[in-house]
């Protein structure tokens, strides 16, 4: 999208472009990272007439995941910015790309969005240095600590996992920027799995698999996010699969991330899961208040906002979410001061949670966005977990599902068993007890649990 302005834009051009910077700005503090970057900064405002904004994806398949999956999101944040504004249409403009070039922009694309660049560097963003290490990743620090220091060497694999806006894309970019710092010539590549899956099929489409392969295994780091999102496509499972042998047949470094463990990513081939877990698996928690409060510090002295002790911690323990919505926290709190030509005063962000973030993990989820939930996790259909099947992965996941609806409401057993269909009270206190017991004794099952309770309260 261009960046300035120019005698030839009309006043709706303008409008629109302004409206949709601000609503992008807003949908940061509620939609994941990866979505924000590969989705919705993409798209380019083009006009704005009969309450009719047009939107240019620069591809199909951008197109139709966000017609699919946040169309309406979109439409809302935007009709906040200008009046008038009844439906978002999105049209397909490819951006131009010349084919002589083609094969080397995607050889090319190694370094990624980790090229060392002087401009890149001065951003200071996703370092070590930047993190704050607390209880709930210390083990996942260390580990990518340990890669950066020497890859290859120790902990290959590394799989990182743990819910959205946690740090675990920090985590990445600052092994690959650590990496550089030691050795500039380093053929590092970040990508995400959509990344990857979007160009193993362009790739297939237009005859170019050997240069997709190039590109991929031509390097000597592969750090792979959101891993989750190939579960289910076999083609791409399996070229996944023969990318992961050839690197780590090589000694090549691979850091793989998701939002849940291997064992979880129950659509993913066998033979994958196994390998994920043959290095290190690390979970990347909700932070503890006290690493919230140290975040938030971190955080304000990076852009230059005078944040007290007291405030911070104020903060910290009035939002107990994950790191992204406390930033959004922050962001509001100074701008709001900024607007106001003032300090950031504890009186400033009282009124600032009153106002936006007052219900943050206080309303109880019903029975039904438990199930759903659990099922998405699992992939797993609800109609499954609350069917009659004794296949393992539908138990489990059936039995998960009591776990969490007993902690969370509180009901009897004999309840909890007519929500599930009537089930005598004694499977359901079977079910439990098995749950505790795993949580006890495997930590990823107690991670991937408690993570899911943590996603079912509203964030803002």
């Amino acid at each position: 999208m261009q960046d300035q302005y120019t005698l030839d834009d009309r006043e709706d051009q303008v409008v629109l472009r302004t409206a949709w910077e601000q609503a992008v700005g807003k949908l940061e503090c509620e939609l994941p990272e990866t979505v924000i970057k590969k989705f919705l900064r993409p798209l380019e405002p083009v006009s704005l007439e009969g309450g009719v904004a047009v939107l240019n994806a620069p591809g199909q398949f951008i197109q139709e995941w966000v017609k699919e999956k946040y169309l309406e999101t979109i439409l809302v944040a935007l009709s906040s910015e200008i009046e008038g504004v009844k439906r978002i249409e999105l049209r397909v403009q490819p951006r131009e790309r010349p084919e002589t070039q083609v094969e080397t922009a995607v050889i090319s694309r190694q370094p990624l969005s980790i090229d060392p660049t002087p401009e890149f560097k001065s951003t200071g963003r996703y370092r070590f240095e930047n993190f704050v290490v607390g209880q709930s990743n210390r083990l996942a620090f260390a580990g990518a600590k340990a890669v950066a220091a020497q890859p290859g060497v120790k902990y290959n694999p590394l799989f990182l996992y743990g819910s959205s806006g946690l740090g675990k894309t920090h985590l990445m970019q600052a092994i690959a920027h650590e990496i550089h710092r030691r050795d500039n010539r380093c053929a590092v590549m970040y990508v995400t799995a959509q990344q990857f899956a979007e160009e193993f099929v362009h790739a297939l489409q237009n005859n170019r698999i050997d240069q997709f392969r190039k590109a991929q295994r031509g390097v000597q780091v592969w750090l792979l996010d959101d891993v989750q999102f190939i579960a289910g496509k076999e083609r791409t499972q399996e070229e996944l699969f023969h990318t992961f042998n050839y690197l780590h047949s090589l000694g090549k470094q691979i850091v793989l991330c998701s939002d849940r463990p291997p064992r979880d990513l129950l659509l993913m081939d066998e033979r994958l899961r196994s390998r994920f877990e043959s290095g290190l698996v690390a979970d990347v928690l909700m932070p503890d208040t006290e690493t919230r409060c140290a975040i938030l510090l971190t955080k304000a002295q990076q852009d230059d906002i005078e944040l007290s002790h007291d405030v911070a911690m104020f903060v910290a323990e009035a939002i107990p979410s994950n790191v992204r919505i406390l930033e959004g926290a922050l962001t509001k709190i100074a701008a709001e001061a900024s607007l106001e030509e003032g300090a950031v005063t504890l009186e400033l962000a009282r009124s600032i949670v009153e106002r936006y973030y007052q219900n943050v993990g206080t309303t109880k989820p019903s029975f039904e966005q438990i199930l759903d939930s659990v099922g998405k996790h699992y992939q797993i259909p609800v109609i499954e977990i609350r069917g009659i099947s004794r296949k393992a992965p539908i138990a489990h996941a059936r039995h998960v599902a009591v776990f969490i609806t007993r902690e969370i409401t509180g009901d009897s057993w004999k309840h909890i068993g007519a929500l599930f269909g009537n089930r005598d009270h004694t499977s359901m206190m079977h079910g439990y007890r098995k749950i505790r017991e795993l949580m006890n004794r495997d930590k990823e099952v107690n991670a991937s649990v408690k993570l899911l309770i943590r996603d079912l309260y509203p964030e803002v």
